[in-house]
């Protein structure tokens, strides 16, 4: 099949995992292109035979843009176009009937922040806004039904929010969950002696994230060792915090990591504190590489890890619950170990993109067998 992803951002989970996809089926014979701004993962896509076509559509209101993507999506004829971020998917789902009988694929990869306590789990993490349900829930389900597109969802959590709230067809809902590349993502071996244990946390800084809770808690563990790789609107919040609760000499504020598989060879395990998560890519990828991770149990989260089995779970919000969990990652190195290895082995049995990728050519061979 000639398949084509199409993104507006340049970077992201969703960006990764667009990447990660067309570079899978590339590998696997299909003619595989990706339409939108190049990215720290564009190198690699062409690397594998992937044809990216550098066009970007900036914002909502970003007209000739859209057009240009727009053209170039008809003029490449496509079998299927899958749709991997929010604007992409309006892009699309407008267009669809101008596809020429391309099947139209949708990944809903999160929930507004205005609506996400709306999946089980999730915790409201900013106001709600009028126009969110016009937008995120009248909106999505009015165009879906249009272009006859179907949405792939990463997590049953968030499935579940599509069909009751965006009241969205269940005929034309599939529950994919994202995967990484466990041969890129792999286990290294045993750190050096001596080292103090570390914890890394990976993502967006931004509200929805909670990094303050991350911070007042790892303040309440002394021994522990704290790498926060990312960046965002909170950055300079995030510095004067880690500043005024004297935590310099223990975390490591990284930046944003064009290729995170190296860094996570530097932590013994994995943090993510969100207040509302799908399926992160970030998450995953610490446990393909044997990290067992101290997680907020939130949207997906729980469908991955077990509490106790790949990792510790807590609330949302609760630093003395977060606080006991990387106090007993960074003390207990046998149960550290035991998760850990417990970690790698659930990415194995089901969450590696060759997973995903039989799940989405699942998805494909239905939306071009119903495309309008």
């Amino acid at each position: 099949m000639r398949v084509v992803q199409l993104l507006t951002l340049r970077a992201g989970g969703p960006v990764d995992h667009a990447v990660d996809v067309a570079v899978g089926l590339a590998q696997r014979g299909h003619e595989s292109h990706l339409v939108g701004p190049e990215s720290s993962g564009t190198a690699r896509a062409r690397a594998a035979g992937v044809t990216w076509h550098a066009l970007e559509m900036a914002s909502k209101q970003d007209l000739a843009g859209g057009a240009a993507v727009a053209r170039r999506l008809v003029a490449l004829h496509p079998d299927v176009v899958h749709l991997q971020d929010r604007r992409a998917g309006w892009i699309g789902r407008l267009l669809g009937r101008n596809l020429r009988g391309a099947g139209l694929v949708y990944t809903l990869h999160g929930v507004a922040d205005g609506l996400s306590d709306l999946v089980p789990g999730n915790a409201l993490a900013a106001p709600r806004r009028r126009r969110d349900r016009w937008y995120y829930l009248d909106g999505e389900r009015a165009v879906t039904r249009w272009s006859r597109a179907r949405v792939v969802v990463p997590s049953a959590a968030v499935a579940r929010f599509a069909l009751e709230h965006v009241r969205l067809d269940p005929a034309r809902v599939d529950v994919v969950p994202n995967g990484v590349d466990a041969t890129r993502f792999t286990p290294t071996p045993a750190p050096e002696a001596g080292r103090p244990p570390t914890a890394l946390w990976l993502g967006m800084l931004a509200e929805v994230k909670r990094v303050d809770v991350l911070l007042d808690a790892a303040a309440r563990v002394p021994d522990l060792r704290l790498l926060v790789a990312g960046d965002g609107p909170l950055r300079s919040d995030v510095e004067r915090r880690v500043v005024a609760a004297g935590l310099s000499d223990r975390v490591s504020l990284l930046g944003r990591l064009d290729d995170p598989a190296p860094v996570f060879a530097e932590a013994d395990f994995f943090a993510l504190t969100s207040a509302a998560e799908n399926c992160p890519l970030a998450l995953l990828q610490a446990m393909s590489c044997g990290l067992p991770a101290v997680a907020t149990a939130v949207g997906g989260v729980p469908e991955v890890v077990r509490d106790g089995v790949d990792g510790l779970l807590c609330d949302v919000g609760d630093v003395a619950g977060l606080t006991a969990g990387l106090r007993t990652m960074a003390g207990d190195v046998a149960a550290r170990t035991r998760m850990g290895s417990s970690a790698r082995e659930r990415i194995l049995g089901g969450y590696t993109i060759e997973h995903c990728l039989d799940g989405l050519l699942a998805t494909y061979a239905r939306a071009t067998t119903c495309a309008p």
